[in-house]
């Protein structure tokens, strides 16, 4: 399980659709004057390097925000989410590419407080110092993020996005997951949960948007991305989704207009398409 290093990863089209999603959570959250926390459970690095290391290796960023960063015809909210990214790269060349906890801090107000738990202890080292500078704004565990929900929730302003995102290479992940949200939803029920899951073709992953679907919540989103046809031997992650209890009222809307320009910016093949599943109370 904690062999697991998200740098692999960085900038691929799962992380496109989730901090995508994210920014726009955010935005929203900061409309109102009151303060409120984000809380990553699985916080990764923080912040990976694309050219070099582990990002460099398979380079799945040339298959997300590389595809999207010369791109003159972004939908608004993509727009904003590259802009996000662009904060990390001023010169202009996509060289990083800032984790879910940079993506938040970076549009997050100063008011507003960041709790990140990251378990794999390089990775918590690097996440504490690249958001060193943010001070007493972040608070940071170099713990297992599913167990340190239940003292973080609720949150003092009684206003929140909690983002849970393991890594499911521990079947178990998905059972803690359901059993998060369960708990999660006594303990603070007016808040925003964001949980990203990958598509895989393993019944554990098939089934977890189904089991999300039966924990208890009037107002509840699901989007996912497939990117191209599942491989033939089984292996390997087709696409990815994002499932939301309380989500904005408008979010529905906005996916309909940008998921289908978003399908198309990342396909690989002909098997590319999405869903978008929802009920707002």
């Amino acid at each position: 399980m904690l062999s697991y290093r998200h740098a692999f990863h960085a900038g691929n089209h799962a992380d496109v659709l989730k901090h995508f999603i994210l920014v726009q959570l955010l935005q929203y959250l900061g409309q109102k004057d009151k303060p409120f926390w984000y809380v990553d459970t699985h916080a990764g690095a923080g912040c990976y390097q694309l050219d070099t290391g582990y990002a460099a290796k398979n380079a799945e960023y040339l298959g997300g925000i590389d595809r999207l960063w010369q791109r003159n015809d972004l939908p608004e909210a993509i727009q904003e989410y590259v802009e996000v990214v662009r904060t990390f790269n001023p010169d202009g060349k996509l060289r990083f590419y800032p984790g879910s906890p940079m993506c938040a801090l970076n549009v997050m107000r100063s008011t507003d407080k960041l709790r990140l738990f990251e378990l794999h202890s390089t990775d918590s080292g690097l996440l504490a110092e690249n958001m060193r500078p943010a001070g007493r704004q972040v608070g940071l565990q170099a713990a297992d993020g599913f167990a340190g929900l239940k003292a973080v929730l609720p949150p003092p302003p009684r206003r929140g996005l909690i983002l849970i995102d393991p890594p499911y290479e521990d079947k178990r992940d998905y059972q803690r997951v359901v059993a998060a949200m369960q708990e999660s939803l006594q303990r603070f029920a007016t808040g925003t949960y964001a949980i990203w899951y990958p598509l895989l073709q393993r019944h554990e992953a098939m089934q977890l948007p189904e089991k999300l679907h039966g924990v208890p919540c009037k107002s509840w989103l699901n989007v996912s991305l497939t990117v191209r046809r599942p491989s033939s031997d089984g292996f390997g992650m087709h696409g990815s989704g994002m499932y939301l209890f309380n989500p904005p009222w408008r979010l529905p809307e906005l996916l309909k207009e940008v998921m289908p320009w978003l399908t198309a910016a990342l396909a690989e093949d002909d098997g590319a398409s999405y869903r978008l599943d929802f009920q707002m109370d």
